[in-house]
């Protein structure tokens, strides 16, 4: 063994450890809906160095990196035996995806991942490439975790090597590590992407939320978030899709949205995060919002808060896919703190705070999108004629208190 294979080998543990011990900060200022931290909680520096290093000193002398990686982002979430974990989508230098399991004690900071990624069937031409799984702990006993499944459009020109078909792929577990894989889902729509089943059954049947599209890139006339219901879990699959959040002009769910993680039950109803995306000059935009859903009707909106509720923020803006903001994991701790883990520009993972009760007044009390700039100039002189009268109030009141 080589002075030089040691060495790297030294340095790159340390620099490694430093990073996954290093404290989370939370950021001094934000909205009072949630706090954001300073450094991201799982990136490609986190990936294992077993899985990028051949450490025999034989084969490898010079401790070269055998197996790149490119990103870590769109990550699962779950609670599990007190640990905050999140399934990654794990990116090679190959552009291949594939997910692995990181924990952490506080779900802060201390990710680390696993001893290896997770293993599940592939199927004889089912998949070139997997990625964004929610996972979701169903009410039948398994966790189920739902992925995109992708391949390349057979219908294509042999010379368009881009056009790809993408569907909703599950697999289940009850531990995390050993997985088995269920047929994919099967829909009304051409092709499926960001799926996620609803944690409880509705009328005896599995809950799909469901984003049609017309084709890989384009949503085209699925319209937006979709709901179905199928019978079986095993061969699933959904003979008509209601779509309970349609796409909207002007607004940063225009061009198409989709669910994100699972929806939260409150008191008050179900409480949803999504993503929404929209065109710009400069390509397009993803944000995160938030809406809210009949407890008994899961297909009825009852609260649309206008806007965004997270968007990429400086170096969040700046990445392989730039300024994207997506989640498809969050976590609802035992004393109601909400870990709401999205993704920076398809490279790197963030975590945000909040609690239940601050997350039902953001989605209950702030006003929808009025969906036209008059209405939004009536809604901020209606808040500042409010305050006016509420400042007017307090001042009569402290006058009265000195007599």
């Amino acid at each position: 063994m080589t002075s030089i294979f040691k060495n790297r080998i030294a340095l790159l543990a340390k620099a490694q450890d430093l990073l996954i011990n290093k404290e989370n900060l939370k950021e001094e200022e934000g909205n009072g809906i949630f706090e954001r931290y300073k450094y991201p909680v799982l990136t490609a520096a986190h990936v294992p160095l077993t899985w990028k290093y051949d450490f025999d000193p034989t084969s490898n002398p010079y401790f070269m990196e055998r197996i790149g990686f490119n990103a870590v982002f769109n990550a699962g979430a779950i609670k599990y035996k007190g640990k905050y974990i999140m399934v990654a989508r794990v990116e090679g230098s190959d552009r291949k995806s594939f997910f692995a399991v990181a924990e952490s004690d506080n779900g802060i900071d201390g990710f680390r991942f696993w001893d290896y990624p997770i293993v599940f069937d592939a199927y004889e031409n089912a998949d070139t490439n997997v990625y964004d799984m929610r996972i979701v702990e169903h009410e039948d006993g398994w966790i189920y975790g739902l992925f995109c499944t992708e391949k390349r459009d057979p219908s294509a020109h042999v010379g368009d090597q881009t056009s790809a078909m993408a569907q909703c792929g599950i697999i289940r577990t009850k531990d995390l590590k050993n997985w088995h894989r269920l047929a994919d889902l099967k829909t009304p729509s051409p092709q499926q992407r960001n799926v996620v089943l609803h944690p409880e059954f509705v009328d005896g049947q599995y809950a799909f939320y469901t984003r049609p599209q017309d084709s890989f890139i384009e949503a085209g006339s699925g319209g937006g978030i979709g709901f179905g219901l199928s019978k079986s879990i095993e061969n699933a699959e959904i003979d008509h899709e209601f779509i309970l959040f349609k796409k909207e002009y002007h607004t940063v769910y225009e061009a198409k949205n989709g669910q994100g993680p699972a929806p939260i039950k409150t008191e008050k109803g179900w409480l949803h995060l999504a993503h929404g995306v929209r065109n710009t000059a400069a390509g397009l935009r993803y944000v995160l919002y938030m809406f809210m859903t009949d407890l008994n009707d899961l297909t009825k909106v009852i609260h649309k808060p206008g806007g965004y509720f997270i968007a990429p923020e400086g170096e969040e803006r700046v990445g392989d896919v730039s300024n994207v903001a997506f989640c498809n994991g969050w976590i609802l701790d035992e004393d109601g703190k909400v870990f709401i883990y999205y993704a920076s520009s398809d490279t790197r993972m963030h975590v945000a705070t909040s609690t239940l009760e601050k997350l039902s007044d953001y989605v209950i009390n702030t006003p929808e999108d009025g969906l036209k700039s008059s209405l939004t100039v009536d809604t901020i002189v209606n808040l500042v004629n409010k305050n006016k009268a509420t400042a007017l109030a307090e001042t009569q009141n402290n006058k009265s208190l000195t007599y």
